[in-house]
């Protein structure tokens, strides 16, 4: 999708989507290559890369395989803090709008943000709540259905519930200094918190 974009816009990843998108709206940190716009003292390092690059990764991408591709990668490779999360999901929940400008069309956001093969969650642009409840899933039991969003391995998740109009955004760093560090997975803390912001919306 990376290369269909860029062959389309005919500019690159980065660039493209920081001029129709991060700067219309207001995000101040949501970028590729964080080095070329952002204090160095505002980034988080994430492994010690051991095997590839041999030095602590610090500001760059942690995916190797968006490395080689100089760090702009369709999968990896933007850095953001939690607002800048938000507001890109808070978009998608409005179907494509934010702050009175349309961004997508309210069909290209339900095509991305839908699954549509029978045992398999995921859509084409988005992850899904597990539909069989006996399975551990990404998103907390009372996610309905109709949510939508993404578990990074380096920690992240950010999450938006059309039913509830929940946006939840938890920002971590599981893989400093290591990858094998898994207890933020093995002790479902994202999932366990999201549950919690549930719970507390059904007792108000």
């Amino acid at each position: 999708m990376k290369e269909a974009l860029e062959h389309y816009a005919k500019t690159t990843l980065d660039t493209f989507v920081t001029q129709q998108f991060y700067k219309p709206l207001g995000l101040s940190t949501m970028t590729y290559l964080p080095r070329q716009h952002v204090y160095a003292n505002r980034l988080i390092p994430t492994e010690y890369d051991k095997e590839f690059r041999k030095q602590l990764v610090h500001g760059y991408v942690h995916d190797p395989g968006a490395a080689m591709l100089g760090s702009v990668g369709g999968h990896a490779g933007l850095f953001a803090n939690a607002n800048d999360v938000a507001v890109i999901m808070q978009m998608l929940l409005n179907n494509g709008e934010y702050g009175g400008v349309r961004y997508f069309k309210e069909e290209t956001v339900t095509k991305f943000t839908s699954a549509y093969v029978a045992g398999n969650r995921r859509g084409l642009g988005f992850d899904k709540p597990e539909p069989d409840q006996s399975k551990p899933g990404p998103t907390a039991r009372s996610a309905s259905p109709a949510t939508f969003g993404h578990t990074g391995f380096t920690g992240t998740c950010a999450w938006a519930d059309p039913a509830t109009g929940l946006v939840y955004v938890f920002l971590s760093n599981r893989i400093n200094p290591s990858a094998d560090n898994k207890k933020l997975l093995e002790q479902n803390v994202r999932t366990d918190i999201q549950q919690v912001v549930y719970d507390a919306m059904k007792k108000q």
